[in-house]
């Protein structure tokens, strides 16, 4: 049986495959080292930084849900600074390719906290800048600036945080994928607007909002109140936007996430059009998951006979 070849081409990016985890789920840094070789996966993309730090929700933060979790941590991270001096450096060592994931309370802050990326890829050693491949605007997040609604809720927020980040990268040749929010109505019309602001991808998608209340109570079980469903329950949620995404910008790069929980789940995201899986609350409860989920993926496209993985992408248009 032939070896599938997994080359992932993510726009100016080639991966050696196309499993990556998600922001949020592999901590800041080398966390998951012990567990995959994080050299060995697609990439690695690191928990949302700010440009100062943020001290996010208060407890508790994750609750179980029938098919996954809800979680309300609130972006807690050190900043970009912080994170350049205290993480990367042992991420850069395993010889994972990282992606930055960045946000921001207002427009201005995605402008920032981009600048510190392309400062640091700019003056850090030839290692530790090798590492960065591309950053991440994550736009499914509050917005002060239009009462904290989500970027992502709107094309104008979303292309204002865009276009901001993508200015702020400009000349350092560093991809700008845009991650965005699967709580609208119409997802194809706000990806198109993160695209046409200066994204060079869309990641489809964060977490469905949700609640779980006491009943005893009435009170939230999460400190911050309502949070992010994930996990399995998200998945046919995913599997849609892209579809849809997909159709409606033929030329766009996509990277599916959602509840990808087997090699399966991330052939299915690929079959709807994506050139790229993320992989993420399944590390929770095996953070050998991402290396797992690869290795399922190649097995699975040896047994249907798919020997590129360009074979396998966008194949559910072709009916």
């Amino acid at each position: 049986m032939l070896r599938p070849d997994l080359t992932a081409r993510v726009g100016s990016l080639t991966l050696p495959n196309p499993i990556m985890t998600a922001s949020g789920t592999a901590g800041h840094g080398a966390e998951l080292a012990p567990y995959v070789n994080l050299a060995a996966l697609g990439a690695v993309v690191v928990k949302s930084l700010s440009p100062d730090p943020w001290a996010g929700n208060p407890p508790p933060r994750v609750h179980p849900a029938a098919a996954g979790m809800l979680n309300s941590v609130g972006l807690q991270n050190p900043g970009v600074a912080a994170w350049l001096d205290d993480e990367l450096p042992a991420l850069a060592a395993t010889g994972a390719r990282v992606v930055v994931s960045i946000w921001g309370r207002t427009a201005a802050d995605y402008a920032l906290a981009a600048k510190m990326v392309a400062a640091a890829v700019s003056t850090s050693s030839a290692r530790t800048a090798r590492s960065i491949v591309a950053v991440e605007a994550n736009v499914s997040c509050p917005n002060v600036e239009d009462r904290r609604r989500m970027f992502a809720h709107s094309c104008e927020g979303t292309a204002a945080a865009v276009g901001e980040a993508s200015d702020a990268l400009s000349g350092t040749g560093l991809p700008l994928w845009a991650k965005l929010s699967p709580n609208v109505t119409d997802l194809p019309e706000i990806a198109a607007a993160a695209l046409d602001a200066g994204a060079h991808a869309v990641t489809l998608v964060n977490t469905l909002m949700g609640l779980a209340l006491d009943p005893a109570t009435g009170r939230p079980r999460l400190g911050g109140g309502g949070g992010g469903l994930s996990g399995p329950a998200l998945h046919p949620v995913a599997v849609r936007a892209v579809f849809e995404c997909r159709a409606a910008l033929p030329d766009a790069v996509i990277i599916g996430v959602g509840g990808v929980s087997t090699g399966e789940d991330a052939a299915e995201l690929l079959a709807a059009g994506a050139n790229a899986v993320q992989v993420g609350t399944a590390t929770f409860a095996d953070p050998r998951a991402p290396g797992r989920i690869l290795t399922e993926l190649e097995r699975w496209c040896a047994r249907h006979g798919v020997t590129s993985l360009a074979d396998l992408i966008g194949r559910a248009h072709e009916q």
